[in-house]
């Protein structure tokens, strides 16, 4: 199949530090190259790929100090995208949406992947209106939020098997955060549980613009308070395999609908088991007792740090491999491409046949003409 994979331009593909959308964006396009589809990634200019690459910014934007109004840059790639739009069997967005008016008469070509959040009052009035734009799920609980949008699928995003190395100790003896510094990540919460169980805490984030005072007045000062808990700040790739692997178990003390939640699998792929509020899609995620914990509470998450040693590393390696690889995950989208693409196919296909009939017709009344005597009479 010719597809497009159209990323947010906020991170490259991959991305270079935080970047979940972006980064699953990356392993679907190497996946479909590797299965020998024709993709062409409409990402950032130091993106890097085996697809056919469309820059439409120079640098990832979040890194490009020069860079004031982002929206600016997703316009123009959404123009480029609109000039090569007949290049392509089906157009893949993961960008939100911003495409929905440029795709509307073409929507059985489209596919919108939502990886952010929906229980925004706003979405509903809107996808009433562009209702029918088939969308995907990260998780099962995003439906509830939009009940009668064109839901077309649910695809739990998946990793390279071999991208995080499968450690069977936790050699660090600690627990980890990974992710960014928020009120909906729950560092706070992440800091009372560690305290609490008794355990070292390292912090892997970022911290957003938008959530700075967060951090300056909630966050910091609490890491401040507590000699068992390190701020290391955000971390790329490389370190990340170390960080997860090493970890005893990665806290995920979230306070919102998450959509997926990457760094759950991230910690799988290494063996570590998870510690997760019953949130958004949590539940789909962590097989309790298995993978790791769900829990309610903050007392349910210090109960279960001291029950983490009792399951099995290498059960949560293959809980992973099992449900969350990227072979998975590119299967998934490419029968729903193509559950969205035969009936186009086929009333293309009609019409080729139809105009191949035309013109096989005229051949043949021209030949029969040429044959008979009166033909040149009839000019």
């Amino acid at each position: 199949m010719r597809i497009a994979q159209i990323a947010p331009l906020y991170e490259r593909v991959p991305p270079q530090f935080y970047g979940g959308t972006e980064r699953i964006v990356s392993y679907l396009t190497e996946e479909l190259v590797r299965q020998g589809h024709d993709v062409t990634l409409f990402a950032s200019g130091d993106s890097k790929t085996s697809a056919k690459l469309v820059a439409c910014s120079k640098m990832a934007l979040r890194l490009d100090p020069s860079v004031k109004d982002p929206l600016l840059y997703h316009i123009m790639m959404l123009e480029e995208v609109r000039q090569r739009i007949d290049q392509f069997d089906l157009l893949h967005f993961h960008i939100d949406i911003l495409q929905a008016p440029l795709v509307r008469d073409i929507a059985d070509r489209t596919l919108t992947t939502q990886h952010g959040r929906l229980d925004l009052p706003d979405l509903i009035p809107f996808y009433g209106m562009f209702r029918e734009l088939p969308l995907v799920s990260v998780s099962n609980d995003q439906h509830k939020y939009l009940r009668h949008a064109n839901w077309v699928g649910t695809v739990h995003h998946g990793l390279p098997r071999d991208l995080l190395p499968f450690r069977p100790n936790a050699a660090g003896r600690y627990l980890a955060f990974l992710g960014r510094i928020s009120p909906e990540k729950g560092p706070n919460r992440a800091i009372e549980i560690a305290a609490r169980a008794g355990m070292p805490l390292k912090i892997a984030a970022k911290v957003d613009r938008v959530d700075q005072t967060y951090w300056d007045e909630i966050i910091r000062p609490m890491v401040e308070a507590h000699s068992n808990v390190e701020f290391i700040g955000e971390i790329g790739e490389r370190d990340k395999a170390a960080f997860l692997g090493e970890a005893t178990a990665l806290l995920f003390p979230i306070d919102w609908p998450e959509p997926f939640g990457l760094a759950m699998i991230e910690a799988m792929a290494c063996g570590t088991p998870i510690i997760a509020f019953r949130r958004g899609s949590v539940p789909e995620v962590v097989e309790d007792g298995t993978s790791g914990f769900v829990v309610d509470t903050i007392e349910e998450a210090v109960r279960a740090v001291r029950r983490i040693v009792s399951l099995d590393r290498t059960t949560v390696r293959a809980a992973f491999e099992r449900r969350f690889t990227v072979e998975r995950m590119a299967r998934d989208y490419v029968q729903i491409y193509q559950e969205l693409t035969p009936a186009r196919t086929r009333s293309d296909r009609l019409r080729t046949l139809n105009g191949r009939d035309k013109a096989l017709h005229a051949v043949q009344s021209l030949a029969a003409g040429l044959a008979s005597p009166t033909a040149a009479l009839r000019g």
